[in-house]
């Protein structure tokens, strides 16, 4: 099972937020996931960012494949840091 870590919409019409979630990658955008990692939030300014970084690295080092925009939205949050980090330590 090929595992990815993406965006899911919730909120209401016209009102995006995102759950940064890691899902199958066969399943569809809103569907089915394996566990929530963490907020995303366009809407405000700045755009609120929440991202739980253990479990980020941990689904990363297990060969979870993030999509671009959750990569930047990882960069922003500073694990992707830690998961390098942890990863040249191996």
């Amino acid at each position: 099972m090929a595992v990815k870590l993406r965006l899911t919409r919730v909120g209401k019409k016209k009102q995006p937020q995102y759950r940064v979630v890691a899902a199958d990658s066969r399943a569809a955008r809103d569907g089915r996931f394996i566990q929530i990692i963490g907020t995303y939030n366009p809407r405000t300014e700045p755009s609120s960012i929440n991202i739980d970084s253990d479990k980020a690295v941990k689904w990363l080092m297990d060969g979870a494949q993030p999509t671009e925009r959750v990569k930047k939205l990882l960069e922003a949050s500073g694990a992707w840091e830690a998961f390098t980090a942890a990863k040249a330590a191996r």
